[in-house]
């Protein structure tokens, strides 16, 4: 280990565990709102559904460089978020235990994908629906609204949220799901704040309307091996200079909750009602505990989301100690093994900000500082998730 000196990093932080939010998230189908259908049926037979969504006339004739800018056009996309309950579930949950937000109100759901949240609205009493969606699934969705007997209930405009114009002035409910890998990957949040901005009533509800980002440590000596060191002699070859990109690129995968070694520290919350689109980039302090005596490989990013609107606070998170999700966690190699004794504390700071050439990615510097007993070293490292 070769420590460094960082004459810059003067970050000062507190020592404040972050509250840990019990979420009201159910499993099963226990619910039934009398407003309701009281049953679901299981989709009948295989020809049936292929004569009411015929796949052959959607996005056949796109070519592999239209899929690049085109991705949520591809099903499998769809079917890993739909088929990830605690995500849709959640949702779910929301739209029919909280039927007075629903009631009788227009609604406008930005990236509706196949349009599974402008359903469940619709079957919650919603007035009227409007799910935009960009990609070539609007059509999809067109059909899919068709097939459930919702075209007089849901619109679905296919383009940009910033393109397109509503067919009315106003709405009273915003549903998203845009969230991404790290929470901000993608940059969508701009383009719900921008509807929000456009069309939400003074006293309209954007669901869901809270997300948090967090931050951890882990010992992960086993997989750096395999994914980062393993440059350093590829069958009798040095191909350490992709060793180095490598380390830049966090990696987007799930962690085992016994590889946490400190506290996790909340780094900062955004109220989607209220927040400006300068505030998903910012700079927030940290100070990770050791919890014991253990190596720190990674710093491990992940996020909560809640609807404080309902009767009772619901919402979900995306931590390795929580049930798992399609956005998993966001791992953060370091360039250097740290050896930490129980107590100690890992400080410093991370700055997240969009790419400038390319704003869907984000870019991340880390700032961080150990003085230990059997480690001193502080080193600034940076990231991007493209």
């Amino acid at each position: 280990m070769n420590p460094q000196a960082d004459t810059n990093n003067d970050t000062t932080t507190t020592s404040e565990r972050p509250r840990k939010i019990k979420f009201d998230y159910e499993d099963d189908d226990q619910f039934q709102d009398e407003t309701l259908d009281e049953t679901v049926t299981e989709s009948s037979n295989l020809e049936d559904d292929a004569l009411m969504c015929d796949t052959d006339e959607i996005g056949a004739d796109k070519t592999s460089a239209d899929y690049y800018f085109d991705s949520y056009s591809h099903f499998g996309i769809h079917e890993e978020m739909l088929k990830d309950a605690v995500r849709t579930k959640t949702y779910q949950n929301v739209i029919y235990k909280n039927t007075f937000l629903f009631k009788d109100k227009v609604v406008l759901d930005v990236g509706a994908g196949t349009g599974i949240l402008s359903l469940f609205c619709a079957k919650a009493g919603a007035k009227h629906v409007y799910a935009v969606e960009c990609s070539q699934m609007a059509d999809m969705a067109q059909e899919i609204v068709k097939a459930n007997g919702f075209s007089n209930v849901i619109t679905v405009l296919k383009g940009k949220i910033e393109e397109i114009e509503l067919p009315v002035a106003q709405v009273d409910i915003i549903v998203s799901e845009w969230m991404g890998y790290f929470l901000l990957f993608e940059n969508m949040l701009n383009t719900v704040l921008y509807a929000r901005d456009k069309w939400l009533v003074n006293s309209g509800v954007v669901l869901p309307d809270k997300a948090s980002l967090y931050l951890t440590a882990i010992e992960d000596a086993e997989y750096k091996e395999d994914k980062i060191e393993f440059w350093n002699n590829v069958y009798g070859f040095n191909m350490s200079c992709i060793k180095k990109q490598s380390m830049m690129e966090p990696l987007v995968d799930t962690v085992d909750q016994n590889q946490i070694v400190t506290n996790c520290q909340l780094l900062k919350t955004m109220d989607i009602s209220k927040m400006a689109p300068g505030d998903a980039s910012f700079t927030a302090p940290f100070k990770l505990v050791a919890e014991r005596d253990d190596y720190i490989h990674a710093l491990v990013a992940y996020f909560d989301v809640s609807f404080t609107k309902c009767h009772k606070l619901t919402g979900f998170s995306t931590g390795p100690r929580s049930r798992a999700t399609h956005w998993k966690q966001t791992v953060l190699y370091l360039e250097d093994v740290l050896t930490i004794c129980e107590g100690e504390a890992l400080t410093g700071s991370m700055t997240v900000s969009q790419n400038k050439k390319n704003p869907r990615d984000v870019d991340i510097m880390i700032k961080y500082s150990l003085n230990g007993r059997r480690c001193l070293i502080s080193r600034t490292q940076y990231y991007r998730m493209r």
